[in-house]
């Protein structure tokens, strides 16, 4: 998303610009004319980012079962859903931090000889588990001694307050960094920044981290690393001289 400031309002909206992860583009120094006077400015672009410790795990799991029928395979596989999410539950996972991901129920074939033999059906049904990270190796052994037949992966997030704060900070040093661009494009122009016309930013750039996991004496752990957002602002100054 992106919008336009005035300078009257420049002290607020600094910091409400929005953030986005676009390549900077070039500072330039135009000037415009109205009926009365001519504005000369500098347009630069920055570009910020900022790093916290994650603070929210997916743990994203499924339970496959094969069967010959495919009320069969149905029921396997909701036989061994049902105890894996009993065991969450029982181990401090709620509910709603359980969603299901996908379904499927489909006929299992065999190619062999240039023929396509039924030889049963296959259930899928893959889960999301939110956890704090300390929890992930903890919560992957957990599904797994209780149903889960797949692991497909972990990744390590911020929860909405902190990627939001995260944002800002980004944000600000995005701003800082269009505006050493700008006094030294000044400098070199023999001109002086007096003022804010405009600023605007494409969307936030937010890179999780994926992680991998490692078996040591049939405990599963997870070591998360860092998160990042990033931010580009597209700012133009006002200057005299």
């Amino acid at each position: 998303m992106s919008f336009k400031l005035s300078i009257a309002t420049v002290s607020v909206v600094a910091l409400l610009v929005l953030a986005g992860c676009l390549g900077a583009g070039p500072a330039d120094i135009g000037a415009s004319t109205d009926s009365s006077t001519e504005t000369r400015t500098v347009s630069v672009s920055g570009v910020g980012s900022a790093e916290a410790d994650p603070d929210l795990a997916l743990v994203r799991v499924a339970v496959v079962s094969e069967a010959d029928t495919a009320e069969a395979a149905r029921d396997t596989t909701a036989s061994a859903v049902q105890s894996m999410r009993d065991a969450l539950s029982t181990n401090d996972v709620p509910d709603e931090s359980v969603r299901t991901t996908y379904y499927n129920l489909q006929p299992v074939y065999d190619y062999t000889d240039d023929r396509r033999d039924l030889v049963g059906y296959q259930a899928s049904h893959g889960f999301e588990i939110e956890i704090a990270p300390e929890r992930a190796g903890e919560i992957i052994d957990l599904a797994v001694d209780n149903g889960a037949t797949r692991i497909d992966g972990v990744q390590f997030t911020l929860t909405q307050e902190t990627r939001t704060e995260l944002r800002d900070d980004a944000i600000r040093d995005a701003v800082a960094d269009a505006r050493a661009d700008a006094d030294s494009i000044a400098e070199a122009a023999g001109v002086t920044i007096v003022g804010l016309q405009s600023a605007s930013t494409g969307t936030v750039g937010f890179i999780p981290f994926e992680a991998r996991g490692d078996t040591a004496e049939s405990r599963t752990v997870i070591e998360p690393g860092p998160v990042t957002v990033s931010a580009t602002v597209q700012v133009t100054y006002t200057v005299e001289g």
